[in-house]
């Protein structure tokens, strides 16, 4: 089997660009998509609350669970009210990076960019972290091989969100809507229990491993359980991300769906927060078992079929949660491509209509995040929730900023609103850092101002770059213009990419050597042809530009066939194919541009094309 056949069989052939509309996604399947992080979060959410309050080895202590967790439904429900408002302001998108740059300025839009990427490759460890460690809950034989089960998890997500939007909404609606049923089954037959008189009225001796010290309950632990808690709201921004990959009306079905969360999520919390505080079940780390996992047992029994159901929909649900961060910071890293704050590869569609470099980079990275904490959820759940809400409190402050430039009618509502979610989630922002500083959330401080740096490095680097070959400043040269004269035939192919000064010494080079020329320039969707064409005509009028469509958005396959046939017309002269290639200054600048260049020469080769020249221009 050959390499594209191999690639064919993993992902699936190749989208044309007139199906993007087909990839949208209804309201059921973008749930499942776009929310089965903030969905998953259930899972864990509630065992970290527990985790700091058992701390106080009190009974009293594990009391406050509940007052906790209502805390927390309502600072969902506010945030889910203000990205509501988001949704319908922005009905193309309205992600943080998005708003806060449009109205607070480009420094904040980089903050809540950078805070959602390092958010998203988190999601991904934290997700499949928190799945492997419901299977080793399940299986125990199978924690010594936690770290190669989480890659191995991490390789299948890559590849099934690689096949498409669509094809990856269709395989993870069954899991995500298998969870949601497991845990209402959970809360309905452990109220059931509970009004029956069938749990124990003593509660149990809450017994400590040996390594763990008692602490007094004060302001700070509660805080502390508050902050480890919110991670159960991670995820709630995707919706507001993604509108565009939602079915006509794009915004109302994206607002009715993010509402649909909140009410799913609200309860689901809510739920196995209060079977665990009347259960008087509490996480301990000597079991290796999640605390969905000891509810499961007490209340479907150890070898009831609910107890798998349970646990296998909640390993599948924590794995594919990471799915959100799949489904969004590709997206994410495409707008910040296209700004030029992100390597330019991230902006270019896959063969399935996903921006297939940002879901391997994604991968690459969390495999990596994973391997470092050796794929324990424990270490990586306090660098959680700092990025989130980073992005929650800027996006809600731009907000504010659009209510008051726009002032539509009752303005003052909406951006009272969205006032009301800054305040909250920056005070919960605060808390999480002060409470997790020492925990590990201190790195994403720090991490988050070092990705800016790397994006204002970029962009410096594209703005020297584009700086140093612009034409608008560039006299053409007369149409008649030749450094010789031939005499001999000799056509000459140049490839055309963008516009610049290389391209010109490349024409030159071509107009020294050849008699007739002809440029090629490849469309994948998204040049537009009037300005090329405007601007051709300005530049060199006296060669012709013919312009390739690519509809499977493949440059250089349209190109080869096209030199074919090309050289198959001229079947007695050699022709010279002419490729303008641009040299940084700096071996890693080298990683910012496309590789086309490389991939098309190894392609030509195969074809067998004799004379390929490329004119470098050194930056």
């Amino acid at each position: 089997m050959s390499l594209a056949g191999f690639k064919r069989a993993l992902i699936g052939k190749s989208l044309p660009n007139s199906a993007q509309s087909e990839e949208r996604l209804t309201k059921t399947a973008a749930l499942s998509v776009l929310s089965s992080d903030a969905l998953s979060s259930v899972a864990y959410a509630t065992e970290e609350i527990l985790k700091v309050l058992v701390l106080v080895m009190s009974v009293s202590a594990l009391n406050y669970s509940l007052p906790i967790a209502g805390g927390i439904i309502l600072l969902l429900a506010i945030v889910i009210l203000s990205y509501s408002q988001t949704v319908k302001a922005y009905p193309h998108g309205g992600g943080a990076y998005t708003v806060a740059s449009e109205n607070l300025g480009l420094f904040p839009g980089l903050v809540a960019g950078a805070s959602l990427l390092i958010d998203y490759i988190l999601t991904v460890s934290v997700s499949i972290a928190g799945g492997t460690a419901a299977l080793t809950s399940l299986y125990p034989a199978l924690e010594p091989h936690r770290v190669l089960l989480c890659l191995i998890f991490t390789f299948l997500l890559m590849l099934a969100n690689m096949r498409g939007l669509k094809e990856s909404g269709n395989l993870f609606m069954v899991p995500t809507y298998a969870f949601i049923v497991s845990i209402f089954l959970l809360v309905i037959v452990g109220i059931y229990h509970q009004i029956t008189g069938q749990i124990p009225d003593v509660r149990p001796v809450l017994a400590l491993p040996a390594h763990k010290t008692q602490e007094s309950l004060g302001l700070f632990i509660l805080l502390r359980a508050f902050a480890q808690g919110c991670t159960a709201m991670t995820g709630v921004e995707a919706i507001s991300n993604g509108v565009m990959v939602f079915k006509k009306p794009e915004w109302k079905n994206a607002r009715l769906t993010l509402i649909y969360l909140g009410l799913l999520l609200g309860a689901m919390f809510a739920g196995i927060t209060y079977i665990a505080h009347v259960y008087h079940v509490v996480p301990d780390p000597t079991e290796q078992q999640t605390l969905l996992a000891l509810l499961g047992r007490e209340i479907f029994g150890g070898s009831s079929p609910l107890f798998y159901f349970l646990q296998y929909s909640t390993l599948l649900i924590l794995v594919l949660a990471a799915n959100t961060s799949y489904a969004d910071f590709p997206r994410l890293s495409y707008f910040l491509a296209k700004d030029g704050f992100l390597p330019r590869q991230l902006a270019i569609l896959g063969d399935r209509l996903v921006y297939s470099n940002g879901i391997i980079l994604l991968s690459a990275a969390a495999a990596i995040l994973i391997v470092i904490f050796k794929g324990s959820l424990d270490a990586i759940i306090p660098l959680y929730a700092v990025g989130v809400f980073t992005s929650f409190t800027l996006s809600q402050s731009g907000m504010v900023v659009h209510w008051y430039k726009e002032k539509s009618p009752k303005w003052q509502i909406s951006a009272l609103m969205n006032g009301l979610g800054a305040i909250a989630t920056f005070l919960v922002l605060g808390i999480i850092v002060i409470t997790k500083f020492k925990d590990g959330a201190g790195l994403i401080v720090v991490a988050v101002p070092l990705v800016v740096w790397m994006f204002i490095s970029i962009n410096n680097h594209y703005r020297y770059v584009t700086e140093r070959i612009s034409i608008s400043d560039f006299t053409p040269r007369p149409q008649n213009f030749r450094r010789q004269i031939l005499t001999a035939n000799h056509p000459a192919i140049v490839i055309v990419g963008q516009l610049n000064l290389g391209t010109v010494e490349a024409l030159d080079y071509a107009r020294s050597i050849a008699d007739e020329i002809v440029a090629i320039h490849v469309d994948i969707g998204s040049t537009d042809r009037v300005e090329l064409d405007r601007c051709w005509q300005e530049l060199a009028a006296d060669i012709p530009l013919k312009i390739l469509d690519s509809p499977y958005r493949s440059v250089v396959e349209p190109i080869v066939e096209f030199i074919g046939y090309y050289e198959s017309a001229h079947p007695d002269v050699l022709s010279t194919i002419i490729i303008p290639c641009l040299v940084t200054r700096h071996w890693w600048e080298k990683l910012l541009h496309n590789q086309t260049t490389l991939f098309l020469k190894a392609a030509l080769l195969n074809n067998k094309s004799r004379v390929i020249t490329s004119v470098r221009y050194y930056i």
